[in-house]
């Protein structure tokens, strides 16, 4: 395994409950010491760093502060959010990050919320040219789903993940699902591959390294076997996707190949991927290239670079905290 960077302090990695947050953490355990962090005390990550602390949620007022007096506890010299909602509150605290030498690279706020914003995201990308699914806001169930090609499927416009996510097939399940879906949206239901593509985006809005892969089989939206491919007209796809939304730093991109050399997307996250260990097993060293970035060092494009062919087989690990 190459070296995670040049760097040698200590890294905080947030989000350590969740698979994305295990897989940053994992890929830095033996070569950086790290700071986990989430706001459940219980979190899995909190006992597979060197050293960890409780933080509050992204969207209360506190958590920068508290960030930095957990930064400046420990020495920590780099962060790497697997959060997206945290990022509006890192922007606001960055000066105070700073100052306890904590180093942030942070994607721009106006991407952030265009990626956590479906409704958003699916006119950004409709207005740059970029593929998506025909969506439209279900506060009007009827013109909604009159409006968008069936079949559908029923999603909140901010809540991530697969929760409150219904495919339906009729007017009286579309109904049925809007009413138990938070601010729903209606979107025509794709079909073929689904794929995942980690990427980084380096300072200047260059793709500097992309990995897709099959989402073989998901559980709860987190894929448990995928396995990575080649595919030129996806990369140019995702490159032009990533301009539109003016994106910097990591992300995965998801979508389906719905045509051969046919893809549309479905969601952008700003953040490392819970598959994240695929792309890693496949050559890409996506987490030492950010940290690189982070350091105010060129992005190796060499050093992003995925074998296609590799399998994922994802199982149930445990710990036992003292």
């Amino acid at each position: 395994m190459r070296p995670i960077s040049t760097g040698t302090g200590p890294v905080l990695v947030t989000g350590a409950g969740g698979v994305a947050g295990v897989a940053v953490i994992r890929a830095l355990a033996g070569r950086r010491p790290v700071v986990a962090a989430d706001c459940d005390p219980t979190a899995v990550g909190l006992h597979l760093g060197t050293d960890h602390g409780v933080l509050p949620r992204g969207d209360d007022p506190d958590f920068a502060v508290q960030l930095a007096a957990l930064a400046a506890r420990t020495g920590a010299t780099a962060l790497v959010c697997t959060v997206a909602e945290e990022i509006p509150a890192l922007h606001e605290g960055a000066d105070l990050l700073a100052e306890v030498g904590l180093r942030t690279w942070l994607p721009p706020a106006r991407a952030v919320a265009i990626c956590t914003d479906r409704w958003t995201f699916a006119r950004t990308c409709a207005a740059g040219g970029a593929p998506v699914p025909a969506t439209e806001p279900g506060a009007i169930w009827a013109r909604a789903v009159h409006a968008v090609p069936g079949p559908w499927i029923v999603k909140p416009r901010f809540e991530r993940g697969s929760r409150h996510t219904y495919p339906v097939d009729s007017v009286a399940e579309a109904r049925w699902a809007l009413r138990r879906v938070p601010d729903p949206l209606v979107q025509t239901r794709l079909t073929g591959p689904e794929f995942t593509v980690d990427v980084l985006v380096d300072r200047s809005g260059r793709l500097a390294g992309a990995v897709p892969r099959w989402r073989l089989q998901t559980r709860a939206g987190i894929s448990t076997r995928g396995r990575t491919f080649t595919c030129p007209a996806l990369g140019c796809a995702v490159a032009h996707l990533l301009r539109t939304i003016g994106l910097r730093g990591p992300a995965n991109v998801q979508g389906f190949m719905t045509a051969p050399d046919r893809f549309t997307f479905t969601e952008v996250d700003p953040r490392f991927s819970g598959g994240l260990p695929l792309s890693l097993a496949a050559g890409a060293d996506f987490v030492g290239e950010y940290l690189r970035g982070l350091e105010g060092l060129p992005v190796r494009r060499e050093r992003l670079v995925g074998r296609a062919g590799v399998t994922m087989l994802r199982h149930l690990s445990e710990v036992y905290p003292g």
